[in-house]
């Protein structure tokens, strides 16, 4: 597998390293060029615009953006297969907020993707959060990111993979 080709995936509940075959549709790109069997990740806004892009033969997802609000997604939900979330900066936290509120708010149950500056450091976070596929950097080996997984024996809050905090869970074992 090349660099360019290589997501992780959450797969009953293991992480593992799989080919990848989404290709991002870049904002000004002639989605007519596209082979129709290419599975896309559309923009939010060209979605939104062109939702013929969404009825292609091969699977469609989305692509939000940081600044993207993820509520004018949910009427795309039909027709996706998978949703990414931009992290155009390690730095940026957006993505996290965006997680959340598409997982628990919003109802998307489908396969959620961090795609961009995503690094090993980010894995357990992003997981706990909803992401259940993750398209690391070009320059990360996804084989030694997914030590990024098992950092830390628990956590202590709740969240989207679990939202009762550890007294909660202590309280519901014999």
């Amino acid at each position: 597998m090349s660099e360019a080709t290589r997501v992780i995936r959450i797969v009953e509940g293991r992480p593992q390293v799989l080919p990848d075959h989404w290709q991002v549709l870049a904002p000004d790109a002639d989605a007519a060029a596209m082979p129709a069997t290419a599975a896309l990740l559309v923009p939010l806004a060209r979605a939104l615009q062109q939702p013929e892009l969404l009825e292609r033969s091969a699977p469609a997802g989305l692509l939000l953006a940081p600044a993207d609000e993820p509520a004018a997604a949910v009427p795309l939900f039909p027709r996706l297969a998978l949703i990414g979330v931009q992290f155009p900066k390690f730095t940026d936290g957006r993505g996290y907020s965006t997680a959340v509120l598409l997982r628990t708010r919003l109802g998307w149950r489908g396969e959620l993707r961090a795609v961009g500056d995503v690094l090993q450091d980010q894995l357990y976070a992003l997981r706990r959060v909803g992401f259940d596929s993750f398209a690391l950097r070009s320059d990360r080996d996804p084989q030694a990111a997914l030590a990024g997984f098992t950092p830390f024996s628990g956590a202590y809050q709740g969240s989207v993979d679990d939202p009762r905090p550890v007294y909660a869970r202590r309280a519901d074992t014999p």
